[in-house]
């Protein structure tokens, strides 16, 4: 699994997306210790992530930035990272004091019933923690000393079974996730609660109507008139708060659909790409390629390879 920074422009900060390899799961943990430095620049940008993600600190030590607020770091810290969420500028020597880890990962990991990671937003209970509005800065929550030794053991169990790669891996990396979300979900019920009923409405309407209408040509007019606003005021609070645009989104859901299509059937691409939206089978054919880096044919016969 890697990731690709995008940069949308000066004056914005860069969004990193996480890419992966046909059949690979869509989760990944990272050890974040006194060794760690970003490009040997010894520095971390500013910048979000397009995915949601947590970072969880055994130690004390050093600080973080988040939004625009410094935090000093205490174990037992939890940051719950939200798609869009602004990480701050920070030197790697003022990290050097704390030991944690980080796990990562994508909706489409909690199963066929998550649509995508924008429905998954309002749709699956597990991820609400994960939205508040985005580039305000992660969600900083306390677990509780009793409780730490097991979100360690879970989290390594859980680097584990990706870095060995045994018999039944990827339903063990899967049980461990849902049961880290199920403990972040706990820690933040108050924000659930409110989430759940007014934070993000016009987020949801958007999306909404994405699922809705993803199969179909779809543009970000088609959005915007659909939940009564400007195209251009749609897009700048999409990216503000997501830190992607509405087209991306689009994009992004017909690609999750066109994952599963190609994996589960065998219906010709041109037919999986008229079933996300596509009505040019070579318009598909390099979209897929552009988000994937393969062609649809090779990431199918990639994961067949994969399988067997």
């Amino acid at each position: 699994m890697r990731t690709v920074r995008r940069a949308p422009s000066k004056d914005l900060p860069a969004t990193y997306s996480m890419v992966l390899a046909p059949g690979e799961l869509p989760v990944t943990t990272w050890r974040m210790d006194h060794g760690w430095r970003s490009g040997g620049t010894g520095t971390f940008e500013e910048h979000a992530h397009d995915f949601p993600g947590i970072a969880y600190f055994e130690t004390s030590g050093g600080t973080l930035r988040t939004g625009r607020r410094s935090w000093p770091i205490e174990a037992g810290d939890l940051y719950v990272v939200g798609p869009g969420d602004l990480m701050g500028h920070v030197d790697a020597a003022e990290l050097a004091g704390c030991h944690g880890w980080g796990v990562f990962f994508t909706a489409d990991a909690l199963g066929p019933d998550v649509p995508g990671a924008h429905m998954a937003w309002r749709t699956h209970p597990l991820l609400f923690p994960f939205v508040r509005g985005g580039a305000i800065g992660a969600l900083r929550l306390r677990v509780p000393a009793a409780e730490r030794p097991e979100w360690i053991a879970r989290i390594k169990a859980m680097h584990t079974e990706l870095t060995e790669r045994r018999d039944g891996y990827r339903e063990a990396v899967l049980a461990h996730l849902v049961l880290l979300l199920v403990g972040v979900s706990r820690l933040a019920a108050d924000v659930v609660g409110d989430l759940r009923e007014n934070r993000e409405p016009l987020l949801a309407a958007v999306f909404e109507v994405i699922e809705r209408r993803y199969p179909q040509p779809l543009s970000l007019r088609d959005v915007a008139a659909a939940v009564n606003v400007s195209p251009g005021h749609l897009t700048s609070t999409v990216r503000r708060r997501t830190g992607r645009t509405v087209q991306e989104w689009i994009t992004e859901r017909r690609m999750v659909q066109a994952r599963r299509l190609l994996a589960a059937t065998e219906l010709p691409v041109g037919d999986v790409g008229s079933q996300v939206g596509f009505r040019d089978a070579g318009y598909f054919a390099r979209t897929f390629r552009k988000v994937h880096g393969i062609s649809p044919v090779q990431w199918r016969r990639a994961g067949t390879d994969t399988q067997g």
